[in-house]
This record gives C-alpha cells, structure tokens and sequence, in this order.
C-alpha cells in the first residue's frame, strides 16, 4: 500500500495534467499560465523580472534557440563571442546552459569559478611577470567583488595609478615602457621618439636628461645645448644645433663640413691640422680667422714677405717646401739648358727678386771677352747650349761672310780669344798674307782679281797694275 504522500503527489501530478490539457485548448495567455506550472523552479534573483514571461529565455518546442536569447539579452558577453573577444570569445562553441543553468532558487550561483584553476591566458589580459605571482597579487586586487570580472580595468592605470609617477602625461599605457617582471626596469624603445639614442647617450641614465618629479619624460628639451650648455666653449653663438659639428660618438670628435661651410677648403695637408691650430679662439666663425697662407706661415715666410701673402702662388697644400712656380710668368722665361740648373745656382737668397735677371751676372766666369762686349751674352748665345752661338756677322759687323768664308770657322780669322770688338783685319792679306804669290806687288785688294768662293779662281778681265 503506497504511503499517504506519495499518494499526494500522485494526485498533484494528475491535477497539473489536467489543467495543462485544458490550457492548450485556450489562449495564449493560458499556454502562458501552463509553462509557468512546469516551471521546475525558480531562477536567480538577476532573472526574476524575465520569470512571469518564459518567451524572453525560452522558444517552445526549439531548445536550440536559447542560445541566441541569451546573447540578445547579455549584449556584452554577445558582442565578445561575435568578435572572439575576452574569455568567452576564447571558448569553444559551447552553449551558455552548457555552464550555466538557472531554476536553482534566487540565491543560487549559476556563474560558478574556480579561481585556483581558471586559466586567465583565455582573457584579454594574461598573468605574466609578477602578475602570476599569487602570493603578491590577490584575484580582488584587480577584480572589485561587487562587480563582474569583465569590469576589471585592463590598462595599467587601472592598478597602477598610485605608482604612475609621471601623472598621467604619458598615457595609460604602461606596458610601453614598464614590464610586468620588474615594475622599476624600463624597456622603452627611444628610436621611436623624436630623439634616437645614439653613441655615448646610450650610457647615459635616464634622469640626466629627464629631470624634474614627477618625471615628465615629454617635456625634455630636444636640442643639444640645453644638457650641454657647459661643454659650449662657444657661449651660444652658434646656437642650439650642436650636432652640425658634435657627433654623438664623442663630443670632443668634430665632423664639420669645413669644404661646404667655409670659404676655405681644406686640402692635402691641412685635413690634417688640429682646428686650434688656425683658431686661436674657440669662437671660431664670430672672432674671424684669417684665410691669407701668410696669417698662419709667417714663420715659414723665408722671402721675408718680400713675395706678398699668396704663398699659394708657389706652394700647395701638399707640401710647404714643394714649389710650383711657373716661370715663364716671370721676366726671365726658363729656356733650353736653364730648365735643368737648380734654383739656388741663381736664387743665392730666399727673396728671390733680388735675383739679377742679365746673363752676365751668373756667366761672368765664361765671359772670355772680360766685358768688352757688354753684359747681353744673349746676343750671340743662347739657352740651348754656351758654346752655340747665334751671331750674325753680316748685320752686326762691317765684313760681310760670303762665299768660302762662311764655312770657316771663327777662329780661323779670330786668331786671338775674342776680346775685344776690333780684333781681326778686314782686308783680304790681313788673312791671305801666306797666300799672296805676288809679294805685295799688286797691293792689299785680293778682291780685285779674287773671288771669296774659290781663291785661285780669277775675275774675267781682271789687270791688276803692279805698285
């Protein structure tokens, strides 16, 4: 025999039956009232409004569709699932009863979790460095109980704001320059600033150049001078730009365009002369330095300023001794034989124009005429060579060289060394005195009867008279 309660709830049983029966032959209203009597309980206390109206969660006879139900009315959660965004974006094609399933009682917990075994990696944020450590970070450090763990902030202000020394100025993004293993150490990429980090500022602490508290690290000036104003030996003259000279590798090393900002290009041995060698002064562009050779090679200068200032006249940048003088630009061209002699055998000083310019004063020593034919060696010499000699007998004498004469040699009527300007005879037996088979008979003029291309040829119709 069945017990009275069970007998009860038979008939509960029975009675719900039939009402339902009834319901489906009536309204909607009464399909309505009928679900509500199967309701298998109630649902939590954030569903209770939705609880008289099954449709909001439920479609009849089309499980399938709750899904979708949920997604509508839990518009956030939906959004990341559509965009795989968040935890459940992350998860697999579960349906949302699959984990939570509601008419279990209002105090009920249809969202139940683990946190000892939630994987965070599956979020938007996952524990790395020191956030994983959970001895020093507490799930509602981050996480507010009265909120949903969606809520938890996901910038590093979020958390960190008592620490952000820089008082917002820099953004909310820490993770820019902070990592999580060690809040203080800074992994800040500077190549993507304004100001590339490069040679010796690489070794230089941050708070050198970013001084101030809170360190505000945008507002750091850019230009050189305002962290090297006491390396400027300058004083400012020439302005901010230090990096036009300075180099960042060193900033005693000079890289300045000497050629494209000067009027004075630097060649040959000059590249190699220190700056404070021609500036005295390390103002150098306001305190002119003088670009004259002489200004720097005074010393040097053995013609004694003699020669002026254009030193490059003569020298180049190459070598100070090595001169390119061009001499045919001068009043005594090298010619011939010249363009062999050594400079000293004329040049006896460094002035150089107090050299004489007259043959005579080199050749004295060949002048076999001691002076009697002048100083103008050059009208019978010439460069080539002493010994050849250029003199035209016809224009510069009165004995005209003709016929045999003209093969003789000087010497052959210049008996003596040439001495003097009259030294030799100009009448035929002055040199044809062995030659006269008449004795003097007939007198000096060979030429009456002789001719000067053969001597014992005779004129036609030539009589001398005896004396």
């Amino acid at each position: 025999m069945s017990s009275p309660s069970t007998c009860i709830d038979r008939c509960r049983m029975l009675l719900r039956l039939v009402f339902l029966t009834i319901s489906l032959s009536c309204s909607s209203l009464a399909w309505a009232e009928g679900e509500s009597i199967l309701m298998p309980g109630k649902v939590i206390e954030g569903h209770a409004k939705l609880e008289p109206n099954c449709k909001e969660c439920h479609v009849r006879f089309n499980k399938e569709a709750q899904h979708k139900l949920c997604m509508d009315c839990h518009k956030e959660v939906g959004a990341d699932v559509l965009n795989h965004k968040g935890f459940h974006g992350k998860l697999s094609e579960n349906k949302c009863r699959d984990c939570h399933t509601d008419h279990k009682g209002r105090g009920a917990r249809i969202v139940v979790m683990d946190a000892n075994k939630f994987d965070h990696a599956k979020t938007d944020f996952p524990l790395l460095g020191a956030h994983q450590k959970k001895e020093k970070v507490k799930c509602k450090d981050c996480h507010d109980p009265r909120k949903k763990y969606r809520e938890a902030p996901s910038t590093c202000n979020g958390c960190h704001l008592k620490d952000d020394k820089h008082k917002g100025s820099l953004g909310d993004d820490c993770g820019n320059c902070h990592i999580e293993s060690n809040w203080k150490k800074a992994k800040f990429d500077h190549s993507k600033t304004k100001f590339a980090v490069k040679g010796k500022h690489l070794e230089v602490p941050c708070k050198k150049c970013h001084a101030g508290h809170p360190t505000n690290y945008k507002g750091a000036p850019l230009d050189c001078l305002s962290c090297h104003r006491k390396d400027d030996k300058h004083k400012g003259k020439y302005g901010k730009k230090c990096e036009t000279c300075h180099v960042d590798r060193s900033w005693k090393k000079i890289e300045f365009d000497h050629d494209g900002e000067t009027k004075f290009k630097l060649l040959g041995k000059h590249e190699l002369v220190k700056c404070m060698s021609c500036h005295k002064q390390p103002l150098f562009g306001k305190v002119k330095t003088p670009t004259a050779c002489i200004a720097c090679h005074k010393k040097q200068d053995v013609h004694k300023g003699k020669l002026g200032k254009q030193c490059e006249t003569c020298h180049d940048e190459k070598r100070w001794k090595g001169t390119r003088i061009d001499h045919g630009r001068t009043r005594f061209p090298l010619l011939g034989m010249h363009l062999k002699v050594e400079c000293r055998k004329c040049h006896q000083t460094k002035l150089y124009r107090d050299t004489p310019s007259n043959c005579y004063s080199c050749h004295r020593k060949d002048d076999v005429h001691k002076l009697r034919l002048g100083k103008k060696c050059d009208s019978c010499h010439n460069a080539r060579s002493w010994q050849a000699w250029d003199f035209d007998h016809d224009r510069r004498t009165s004995f005209r060289l003709d016929g045999a004469h003209k093969k003789l040699d000087c010497y052959a009527c210049h008996i003596k060394e040439m001495s003097g300007r009259v030294i030799a005879p100009i009448s035929c037996v002055g040199c044809h005195d062995n030659d006269d088979v008449h004795q003097g008979e007939f007198g000096q003029q060979c030429e009456r009867c002789h001719v000067t291309s053969d001597f014992k040829t005779l004129l036609m119709g030539s009589s001398p008279k005896r004396r």
